[in-house]
């Protein structure tokens, strides 16, 4: 269904290309820099891996890969409120797999418990082009994050990122977005070096969410929308996947799946039918609490 707009659009930001590596080969945590617009363009490939096999791969990867410097033993946390209309279109695009699609989303990294009016966090557009996906970004405190999902104008904003904050704010007045999930998870994470720089390996486990109570420091129930003992693997590559990881993920009967951590959130709380690509889960299923180790701040 479309809109029809009731402001002037503000200019539409191309799709940036990839950057370049940066010296530590870190370009996925190079987007959590100051605050101008931060853009990457990759290919993506997701597994869904039991925990067990994600600890015998982990030796294979740990040898040709190195440790995200902000994830120790634990990981860290990673919580995003997701925006849509109210017939959830960014939903219907991802299900229906349409060739240009994209998302908006506020993200934080970290202890959601934390987070007050002064936190850093993330405002993303995340669109997929064909089979390329494609991430653009401003950090900015919450407060202000908030007011630009909500189709305001946030304050002091860099020359740089005035296209990406129009095309923000065009997409919440036209299409009338509002939060629709949120999404957590402890993420392990790992970086390509030498030849592989721009390769990135992560594990999501504990995948949680909710549909209600959206303000991420707000201590509410979530339950998990992701089976407990299974873990999502994604591979993000700037070019192709390496063999060695096809050739691991072979050796462990890995198969690709279509999966996205907004869409099981809708889904497992109702508000969508289930589709093909549902992975079902105890609708019982609450989340625990968390131990001292991963509740402390990264």
């Amino acid at each position: 269904m479309l809109f029809r707009s009731r402001r002037r659009p503000g200019p539409t930001a191309a799709p940036d290309p990839a950057p370049a590596p940066e010296q530590n080969g870190d370009t996925g945590h190079a987007l959590r820099g100051p605050n101008s617009l931060r853009s990457f363009n990759r290919y993506e490939v997701k597994y869904l891996v039991p925990v067990k096999q994600v600890e015998e791969m982990t030796p294979t990867i740990e040898a040709r890969m190195d440790r995200d410097p902000y994830s120790d033993v634990t990981g860290y946390g990673v919580w995003s409120v997701y925006y849509d209309t109210r017939q959830l279109r960014f939903y219907w695009e991802k299900i229906e797999g349409l060739k240009f699609r994209r998302k908006l989303r506020l993200r934080h990294y970290g202890n959601r418990f934390d987070v007050d009016e002064d936190t850093p966090v993330y405002v993303e557009i995340k669109q997929r082009v064909n089979r390329v996906t494609q991430k653009r970004r401003i950090q900015l405190p919450y407060r202000e994050a908030l007011r630009l999902c909500s189709g305001k104008e946030p304050a002091n904003i860099e020359p740089g990122a005035r296209g990406f904050v129009e095309e923000v704010l065009d997409l919440v007045e036209r299409l009338d977005l509002r939060p629709s999930a949120i999404t957590g998870y402890q993420r392990q994470a790992y970086l390509g070096r030498g030849s592989e720089l721009g390769l990135r390996v992560t594990f999501d486990q504990r995948v949680r969410g909710r549909d209600r109570d959206f303000h991420l420091g707000t201590e509410a129930e979530n339950r998990l929308i992701v089976p407990a003992g299974m873990s999502i693997m994604e591979v993000k590559a700037n070019e192709r996947v390496p063999y060695w990881i096809t050739d691991l993920a072979a050796e462990h009967n890995l198969q690709i799946v279509r999966i996205s951590k907004y869409c099981q959130s809708v889904e497992a709380y109702g508000h969508a039918p289930r589709s093909m690509f549902h992975v079902p889960v105890d609708e019982l299923a609450t989340d625990q609490p968390l131990t001292v180790s991963e509740t402390a701040h990264r």
